[in-house]
């Protein structure tokens, strides 16, 4: 079984090129026009993830997690692809990876939409 997040997006073709563009997955099926509302199914490490503009599918602002092998690794190759940091001292997670006091290492990242993926290393 596998369970598959759908993330809330308000303009197919600006998110799609953060996800593709910026944090590395890869567009695998959807929608073939691009024209709002539309769906597309991303893929990323053989994790599945779906955007949609439609109506009813997810919330704006919710939180995905992420888990990854080598959490600095991914933030220095992101921040290659394009990732820009809020520049926001309150939120350092957001800033870089840190180590977290429940034992995993993370760093977040907001998309054009306000939903945040976690990056997280346990």
């Amino acid at each position: 079984m596998a369970i598959i997040p759908t993330v809330r997006c308000r303009n197919m073709r600006n998110s799609l090129a953060f996800y593709t563009g910026v944090l590395n997955f890869e567009l695998v099926d959807g929608d073939d026009n691009l024209n709002d509302p539309s769906f597309s199914v991303l893929s990323r490490g053989g994790d599945r993830l779906i955007l949609s503009s439609h109506r009813g599918d997810g919330k704006y602002g919710q939180a995905i997690v992420i888990e990854t092998e080598n959490v600095d690794e991914i933030f220095r190759t992101l921040c290659q692809r394009g990732l820009r940091t809020p520049g926001n001292p309150k939120s350092p997670v957001h800033e870089g990876p840190i180590d977290q006091s429940w034992g995993t290492r993370e760093f977040y990242v907001d998309d054009p939409d306000g939903n945040t993926l976690r990056f997280t290393q346990w």
